[in-house]
């Protein structure tokens, strides 16, 4: 499960990284072509919109993934031991709950929805269907980060349950 876990984080840092570039990308033209070619081009407003929500959802699965994300600690600031290991797993089970039923459940029948009232989007044309994509697929990430972490707690292994610094 630990090898699934950095096969999926890379994964998601080399689509971040290609996301970031082509938003940026995108953004320098859309400046370039309003102030300089002073033809502003009609797609890129809404292309940079569509990039920033697959950008933010694939972002916060990668922080869940590297526990990198902002996290409220009282539950487990004054536990120690076997304590702290059970309420880190309680809060790991929360996560992969509204990650499986809320980001894949609704996420899907978002999908679902947009693609059968056949939905596109204004500027581009593109089926909003594929920009939705995102939530499901975050969430299937995140699901698959709390697995790895619910089963390195299990080992006992604290520093694969929360690589970035064991149980804080």
């Amino acid at each position: 499960m630990t090898a699934l876990r950095h096969a999926l984080e890379r994964l998601l840092a080399a689509a971040i990284a290609i996301l970031m570039t082509a938003m940026v990308l995108n953004v320098l033209w859309q400046v370039f072509s309003r102030f300089v070619l002073r033809t502003p081009s009609s797609h890129t407003e809404e292309l940079a919109r569509y990039l920033m929500i697959w950008l933010g959802l694939l972002g916060g699965a990668y922080g869940v993934g590297t526990k990198s994300h902002l996290a409220v600690d009282f539950l487990t600031a004054g536990l120690q031991g076997a304590a702290r290991r059970w309420m880190h797993a309680v809060v790991e089970i929360a996560v992969l709950v509204f990650a499986a039923a809320v980001m894949v459940g609704g996420g899907v029948r978002l999908m679902w929805v947009t693609f059968t009232l056949g939905q596109t989007s204004a500027a581009l044309g593109l089926k909003l269907g594929y920009v939705y994509a995102a939530v499901p697929l975050a969430g299937v990430c995140i699901v698959v980060f709390c697995l790895a972490s619910l089963a390195a707690l299990r080992r006992g292994s604290a520093e694969d349950a929360h690589p970035s610094g064991g149980l804080n």
